[in-house]
């Protein structure tokens, strides 16, 4: 089962995204001590010993073990296992972005997608934090499908068919002492394998 470190505070997201602090993060996947990080990474060991404090007071790295080494104590350190999972609150600088996007009522906004998917990512992140915490699994399901319109009116045709089908799944399952599980679906243009860059575009001119 895959960790995660969610960040919802602005703080853990500046000690986190600073350079040196992203490769410290990376070196430190495998357990290592100031020392090894300095030399590995080429930087002073004072700089090294710096960002490891701010790293380990926002959570983002454990100390695993302490050796005795030269009449001194060597402190080994690694990353928090898991991926690093940063509130989208954080990012766009609204702390109120959730209560915004569910007062938007147009199924088919891209800022209703965006919202409802922000919000996904903090209810699960968290989630799945506490259940790191306390040894369990969280219990989750996942559907991706991908299907072709053959008309921009054919989105609203299979919108509603789908959400007539979920209502009568929903209906079918759920009860009044159950646990509540929350559904989120939703559809957006697959990506193009390539996109092309802004140096290799040519404008053809008629």
């Amino acid at each position: 089962m895959a960790a995660i470190t969610y960040l919802e505070e602005p703080a853990e997201v500046r000690a986190a995204l600073s350079p040196p602090r992203r490769e410290l993060l990376t070196a430190l996947r495998e357990p290592a001590s100031a020392t090894q990080l300095a030399a590995a990474l080429g930087l002073p060991r004072q700089r090294v010993n710096y960002h490891l404090r701010v790293l380990e007071a926002a959570g983002l790295v454990e100390l695993v073990e302490e050796r005795q080494r030269r009449g001194c104590v060597e402190r080994i350190l690694r990353a928090k296992p898991g991926a690093l999972v940063v509130d989208p609150a954080v990012m766009s600088g609204d702390g109120d972005h959730r209560d915004r996007f569910s007062q938007i009522q147009d199924q088919y906004a891209a800022e209703h997608l965006v919202g409802v998917a922000a919000g996904a990512v903090r209810d699960v992140a968290r989630m799945q934090a506490k259940a790191d915490e306390s040894g369990k699994r969280l219990l989750t399901f996942t559907i991706e499908a991908e299907v072709r319109f053959g008309a921009p009116g054919d989105v609203h045709a299979f919108t509603d068919e789908l959400t007539e089908a979920v209502r009568r799944t929903v209906a079918r399952f759920d009860t009044g002492d159950g646990r509540p599980y929350r559904l989120v679906a939703g559809g957006y243009p697959a990506p193009a394998a390539t996109e092309p860059t802004d140096d290799t575009t040519e404008e053809t001119i008629p």
